[in-house]
């Protein structure tokens, strides 16, 4: 797939390395705007490295990755979320002792223009501002069906509740691309069978586009539009679910070891 207007990212031959270890060889792929693209791989085939480049963690030693046509290669770190790109982690990435609101809420800090000062002196537009912040993160906390956690610690909430915490905030940001590393991880069969339906549902509600690294390679397989396989940090395969499912290499290097 060649990048086109359509396109939102564009992977352009990115290669990393950590001292001698090449963790990615010249990947290289575009994702159309409103799709579900899955990204698949053995454990240490580069999937986490790829990702870190998306969030700016990681600096590619060559290469460049645009966004809505434009380098992200210029920008730091924390403007990612400004720019239209939120992200999940692996672990969990929430502050345990905020409650869920208050997690929810700092999603959407940074699409404010507040400062120190402005906060300091409590002006009228930030305490503005501050309501609208708590209204949307309602709102998200309602469409996930978190109400009856609104003010309770993320600590002390199932790992699964937190999954959908931590979507929110990432949903708070207001992102045109979300990133979701490894989302079934750690849930039950009955939850992963309701993720597929809710990443649809994200997408179309949200107008996102998302890319979803997952091991759970029946719910990759389910809900991608498009899948892209790499190992050893290099490019196996990309197209569709079923064209990825069945090329000879992609069997071999990962679908071969058996789904999980």
């Amino acid at each position: 797939m060649t990048p086109s207007s359509s396109t939102l990212l564009d992977v352009q031959n990115v290669v990393v390395t950590f001292g001698g270890i090449v963790a990615l060889d010249g990947v290289s792929f575009v994702i159309a705007k409103g799709h579900v693209q899955g990204l698949i791989g053995p454990n240490g085939a580069g999937k986490t490295t790829l990702f870190n480049c998306l969030s700016r963690l990681y600096v590619p030693d060559s290469g460049d990755i645009l966004f809505n046509g434009a380098s992200i290669l210029g920008q730091p770190r924390h403007a990612m979320a400004r720019l239209g790109i939120g992200r999940t982690f692996q672990s969990l990435a929430l502050f345990q002792t905020m409650t869920v609101l208050e997690n929810v809420m700092v999603g959407g800090h940074c699409r404010s223009r507040s400062d120190f000062f402005s906060d300091a002196l409590r002006l009228p537009w930030v305490a503005k501002r501050e309501r609208e912040l708590r209204q949307r993160a309602w709102e998200l906390i309602v469409y996930l069906d978190l109400e009856e956690h609104t003010h309770q610690r993320v600590a002390d909430l199932p790992f699964g509740t937190q999954k959908r915490v931590e979507l929110a905030r990432a949903l708070a940001a207001e992102p045109e691309l979300l990133l979701l590393d490894e989302p079934a991880g750690g849930l039950n069969h009955e939850e992963v069978e309701a993720l597929k339906e809710l990443i649809w549902r994200i997408r179309d509600d949200f107008g996102l586009t998302v890319l979803l690294v997952e091991h759970h390679m029946s719910l990759v397989m389910a809900a991608s539009d498009r899948v892209v396989a790499i190992d050893f940090g290099r490019k196996l395969a990309e197209g569709t679910p079923a064209e990825v499912q069945n090329d000879a290499e992609v069997i071999r290097a990962y679908l071969g070891t058996g789904e999980q």
